[in-house]
């Protein structure tokens, strides 16, 4: 895996799951990490799990500016390197029961959220050739039943890293995304919706690899991965981490 010794990243949605482990992998690894999150309890916990360059910043990021704030509070100390937009949410429900509200604020904090991260970053991001890695989803690739809202977001987060990718390509600036499967953690482990529900539909796409639930660890690793200069020919691409749920 990449050294990042010296380099500079934020990462979202660290106060629990993907988020943490995404920065407490960078920051074993060397890098300057700004934790981000709306829970400031969670940053806290989140700190206390790592020696090394770590600080926290409490945003919220169904709020365009202080999405804008948190990147301008990153570069206030130095250049940006990485980008990691992990922060998100999931809520399940039959969709004829699932309001407009639960959704356009699924839609502000998984879609229009990660867009305003890349747009407030991106010319920090020319100006250190640097990266991004969106957090989709295996939703991005696959309808999701139940979970309508949550879909279109993470298709609509998989069609703005391949168009940043392209955009911005001839700038130096890279961009991926990671779609994670079953995932251990509370977002992940969320209870599903009650009511008429079609289990054989819900399970369709279960994993398929023994004990196929992955670890945040797992998810970290390949984003680490997409963020170092060993995946320096790589932009535009989804890479599917999801123990084969989307395989057959």
């Amino acid at each position: 895996m990449g050294d990042f010794s010296g380099k500079r990243a934020i990462v979202t949605g660290a106060a629990s799951g993907i988020g943490r482990s995404t920065a407490l992998h960078l920051v074993r690894e060397g890098a300057q990490v700004l934790a981000a999150d709306i829970s400031e309890q969670g940053l806290a916990e989140t700190a206390k799990l790592v020696e090394g360059s770590l600080k926290t910043h409490v945003y919220d990021a169904s709020d365009v500016e202080s999405c804008h704030a948190l990147v301008a509070a990153a570069a206030a100390s130095g250049p940006i390197d990485i980008l990691c937009n992990i922060a998100g949410m999931l809520e399940w429900g039959e969709t004829h029961e699932f309001d407009e509200g639960r959704f356009e604020r699924i839609i502000a904090i998984n879609l229009t959220g990660t867009y305003a991260m890349c747009r407030a970053a991106l010319p920090h991001l020319i100006q250190s050739k640097g990266c991004i890695v969106n957090m989709a989803s295996t939703a991005a690739l696959a309808g999701t039943p139940y979970a309508t809202a949550y879909t279109a977001s993470k298709h609509g987060v998989a069609g703005l890293t391949k168009s940043i990718a392209v955009e911005y390509a001839s700038k130096g600036v890279r961009v991926n995304a990671v779609c994670p499967g079953h995932v251990d953690t509370p977002m992940g482990n969320k209870a599903p919706p009650t009511g008429d529900i079609d289990w054989a539909l819900m399970m369709r796409a279960a994993p398929k690899l023994l004990d196929g639930k992955c670890d945040p660890s797992d998810i970290a690793e390949m984003v680490a991965f997409l963020a170092s200069e060993k995946a320096r020919k790589i932009t535009g691409a989804l890479f599917t981490v999801d123990g084969g749920q989307l395989a057959g």
